[in-house]
């Protein structure tokens, strides 16, 4: 089955492409901006991700597309770039998605996020649940998966979409990367009391539900939210990381409303939010629908993080 993969350089990408070479019945291409990233006979140059890339020479002969690529962070003096991400993550989609149907792909794989359903919850979110995106980042991921099913129903082009929540494995960018980098550096951290519930997906578990994805007949023009299928605090986290890494979590047992007034006074309250509140994901239709089930525990997972590579 011929795929092509954009995103190839990122940190989700780079997984995949290399998972993908385990299965001879998957002949992969990687859509890149610039050659030598991945072995030569994988990569097709393409002019970046706008509504006018032309997508013909990666698009020929194609399946199946897995799109992965993204503005992930945009900002200008501090403030975010709207246009940015509506650029990329909005008209850059459909217009390779449309591509994808001239081209005559079959099955579309979108990996969205978990923040199209929103940032903290009170009970798991769910695929059925209305969207709600509190960032710009989520709410141009929630208008290109509009899109999408626009045009699944008028062209039959079937649409797989995946929410994921906070991706860790080694190497991994963002929030985790920071903790890691918190931990690793012995720093006293006063988050030692918080009670808050967080679902995560570990790299493995993550590719393992895309590759599942690509010809499970199930699959076809769902929504499926991502996860490990185990919720953990913050402060559960930092210890599993601390034992993963064989370092010690050094925490300090801060009341979380202390932590919430201080971050506010201190304009820091979206990260708080992240570190203090909850965000839970029920992956139970991903599982049933799909015959599937996370194959690391978090704890697996995170172990993975910290063993010696090849």
């Amino acid at each position: 089955m011929k795929v092509l993969l954009t995103g190839c350089s990122g940190f989700i990408g780079r997984h995949l492409f290399r998972c993908l070479g385990d299965f001879a019945r998957y002949d992969v291409t990687c859509a890149v901006r610039s050659l030598s990233i991945i072995p030569a006979k994988n990569e097709i140059l393409v002019e970046g991700l706008r509504g006018d890339t032309n997508w013909t020479r990666a698009l020929k002969g194609q399946q199946v597309v897995i799109h992965l690529a993204a503005r992930a962070h945009v900002a200008k003096d501090g403030m975010v770039d709207q246009h940015e991400y509506s650029q990329v993550n909005v008209a850059g989609t459909v217009s390779l998605a449309r591509q994808a149907v001239a081209a005559g792909v079959k099955r579309f794989i979108f990996l969205s996020s978990i923040g199209v359903n929103g940032n903290l919850n009170s009970r798991p979110f769910t695929a059925a649940d209305q969207a709600n995106p509190a960032e710009p980042y989520a709410q141009s991921k929630w208008e290109a998966e509009q899109e999408l099913w626009e045009m699944q129903r008028g062209t039959g082009m079937e649409i797989v979409i995946i929410r994921p929540p906070l991706v860790y494995g080694p190497g991994a960018p963002g929030n985790f990367g920071s903790l890691v980098r918190w931990i690793e550096k012995g720093l006293p951290l006063p988050l030692g009391a918080i009670h808050n519930k967080r679902s995560l997906v570990g790299i493995d578990n993550l590719i393992d539900l895309i590759i599942r994805c690509i010809d499970h007949p199930a699959a076809a023009n769902q929504v499926f939210l991502a996860g490990d299928g185990e919720d953990l605090s913050t402060t559960e986290l930092l210890r599993g990381v601390g034992r993963a890494m064989g370092k010690p979590a050094r925490l300090i047992p801060v009341p979380a409303g202390l932590l919430q007034l201080g971050a506010t006074v201190l304009g820091k309250k979206a990260m708080a939010q992240r570190l203090l509140g909850s965000l839970q994901v029920d992956i139970s239709k991903t599982c049933e629908l799909l015959d599937w089930k996370p194959p690391y525990t978090v704890e697996g997972g995170l172990r993975r993080c910290f063993e010696p590579t090849d």
